[in-house]
């Protein structure tokens, strides 16, 4: 009896120890969230507001010009994701070959990420202007004509979206280092003794054990490229037209316009393409690895 008093206590006690976390996420998380599912199906402003039902969903669909933040999204976040997994592994396996410059070349491969994403689009923005800028003017060097960056739609996406796995490249690099000096050594020297090559030593044994770090880049370069804002809104502000416009920056707009109806149904509808997008690539990275 003592002894189930005494446990009932411990489980009040660690419940009053959760409450003010509890109460902080509820106020900063639940309460936001379920407030922005209210007022989609509104027509709402600062003062007052009308229910219109789905309405607003139905407005942000059939504008072509909303739609395409959606198809710009998919492809931006789903392009620069694909690029730093690879290029940024592809770094981290020449950064750890023992070489006296490591050190310089990791600081230089970070160096990027540490930079504010404002800063860096309109550095690039700059660079890419298409008479003044450095990047053309050193082409001109080999004889290659202009290229108008930003403000060709056949361009400027992959313009912008290079740009951002060139800033998110030292992140996901330094995650791969870390991965891969944490390997035991005496895998590598087993596999050396039976005969294998570097790349055989790359697929069998670098490649699996580092698969944890490989899982969380992927998960963190996917949700970070769906939400951009700060970058494309430096560089294009979705220009030229609707080339560059993602979702986050469709919402900017019809907030900075009055429409805040219409601006919550587009940040409930990128809420649930995150959602739809990461939750199940998480599940099935969690699940493989638990399986490991």
């Amino acid at each position: 009896m003592k002894r189930k008093k005494k446990n009932v206590k411990e489980k009040i006690y660690m419940r009053t120890l959760m409450l003010p976390a509890a109460v902080i996420y509820i106020i900063i998380f639940i309460v936001p969230t379920f407030s922005s599912f209210f007022f989609s199906f509104t027509r709402w402003t600062l003062k007052d507001w009308e229910w219109i039902g789905i309405d607003n969903f139905i407005t942000f669909f059939r504008e072509p010009s909303l739609v395409i933040g959606i198809r710009n999204t998919l492809f931006y976040g789903f392009v620069t994701c694909g690029l730093k997994v690879v290029i940024a592994l592809l770094l981290a396996i020449v950064l750890t070959q023992g070489w006296k410059i490591e050190g310089y070349l990791r600081t230089l491969v970070f160096f990027p990420a540490i930079i504010s994403t404002m800063a860096v689009g309109l550095i690039f923005k700059s660079f890419m202007h298409p008479t003044n800028g450095i990047i053309n003017q050193a082409l001109a060097l080999f004889g290659i004509g202009k290229i108008y960056w930003l403000t060709d739609k056949s361009t400027a996406m992959l313009s912008v979206a290079l740009v951002d796995v060139w800033q998110g490249l030292g992140t996901a690099t330094l995650m791969y280092i870390a991965g891969i000096k944490a390997i035991d050594h005496t895998y590598v020297e087993a596999a050396e003794i039976d005969g294998a090559n570097a790349f055989q030593r790359f697929q069998y044994i670098t490649l699996p054990l580092i698969r944890p770090v490989m899982n969380s880049v992927l998960i963190l370069s996917l949700t970070g490229g769906l939400r951009n804002f700060e970058l494309v809104w430096a560089m294009t502000k979705g220009g030229p037209g609707f080339t560059t416009d993602l979702l986050t920056t469709v919402i900017y707009k019809q907030y900075a316009n009055g429409l805040y109806g219409l601006s919550t149904a587009g940040n409930v509808i990128l809420f649930l393409l995150v959602s739809v997008i990461a939750f199940p690539v998480y599940s099935n990275i969690t699940r493989k690895e638990e399986v490991y």
